[in-house]
């Protein structure tokens, strides 16, 4: 859920291909959810004046609550904000340009930034190589994603290792762990759900065992993969051995249960739903076993039809 304010473990390796039952059983099916079982920044020098009539632009920093993030900066829109691993805080320096900064809108201000709240020893300003002033938290540099539909949302986080949410205080934005949990649909019976309740799903395209994901861009942001970055939680019952992480091919970790890469459904909004089952004929709900649900079994709620040639 968005809230906005004025700012004032397992080791990375393919998934664990233990076997504790053979696919197509689910010996789980009269079990409830398990409980979870745990396996300085430089002062900027403030801004140039801005020329005799010339409007000024002055960004504005909030606060932001993301789902699995936590505490995260956003602008006066509340856009996730994100900082750039190939930037540097001392000497505070942006190095997104030119077809980057595209996609990684940089969070301009022509006189230094609104943001009550938040020490202002961090927030700062850096020219960049067009002349025009960017914000810094930290010294970081701060960047909008383009592809962010609105506040609370963070797609950025996905998208490569050298990108993070940044927190008002400047550091990355902790991912926190990834848990792994079960839940009781009807239709379908016992599946492997994320820390929301959100249903779990395999791409029968990715491979059992290949320790790749092929499901990336658009595909991702209709299935976003479930993310590694920290460590992994499971549910009690669930064998542990099941459970590992792959790195996709942006850089970031995946969690992965029984050798297939785990999503939630985009379209899924609350604990209990299953609608992205048997989507295409190449998505279904993860069985605490590690295996897909019933191909045939439907969830007592409205499914999810695949349109587009990739299946999703």
């Amino acid at each position: 859920m968005y809230r906005a304010r004025p700012v004032a473990a397992l080791p990375l390796a393919f998934a664990g291909l233990a076997l504790v039952a053979a696919c197509g059983t689910n010996p789980y099916a009269t079990s409830g959810a398990g409980q979870q079982l745990t396996l300085g920044a430089q002062q900027q020098q403030p801004a140039s004046a801005v020329p005799a009539g010339s409007p000024a632009e002055r960004a504005q920093l909030i606060t932001s609550t993301v789902d699995g993030l936590g505490e995260v900066l956003a602008d006066g829109e509340g856009h996730t904000l994100y900082r750039y691993a190939k930037d540097t805080a001392e000497p505070a320096k942006a190095t997104c340009a030119g077809p980057c900064a595209m996609t990684w809108p940089p969070l301009v201000s022509d006189v230094p930034a609104l943001a009550a709240g938040v020490d202002g020893g961090l927030v700062g300003q850096v020219t960049r190589p067009d002349g025009t002033k960017q914000v810094t938290v930290g010294g970081w540099p701060v960047y909008r994603y383009a592809k962010d539909t609105g506040p609370g949302v963070a797609l950025g986080r996905n998208v490569s290792a050298d990108w993070t949410a940044i927190t008002p205080s400047g550091k990355k934005a902790d991912a926190g762990p990834a848990t792994v949990g079960t839940t009781d649909v009807g239709g379908l019976g016992p599946v492997l759900t994320d820390s929301a309740g959100r249903t779990l799903y395999l791409f029968t395209k990715d491979g059992k065992g290949s320790g790749k994901s092929t499901c990336d861009g658009t595909c991702a942001q209709k299935w976003p993969p479930l993310p590694a970055d920290g460590r992994i939680t499971v549910a009690a019952g669930i064998d542990s051995g099941l459970v590992g992480r792959i790195r996709r091919p942006d850089g970031t970790s995946q969690v992965t249960v029984g050798g297939w890469p785990v999503y939630t459904y985009a379209q899924d909004t609350a604990s209990g739903e299953a609608s992205g089952h048997g989507a295409g004929g190449t998505w279904f709900a993860v069985e605490p076993n590690g295996c897909k649900a019933n191909p045939a079994s439907r969830p007592q709620v409205r499914q999810a039809v695949a349109t587009t040639p990739g299946g999703y």
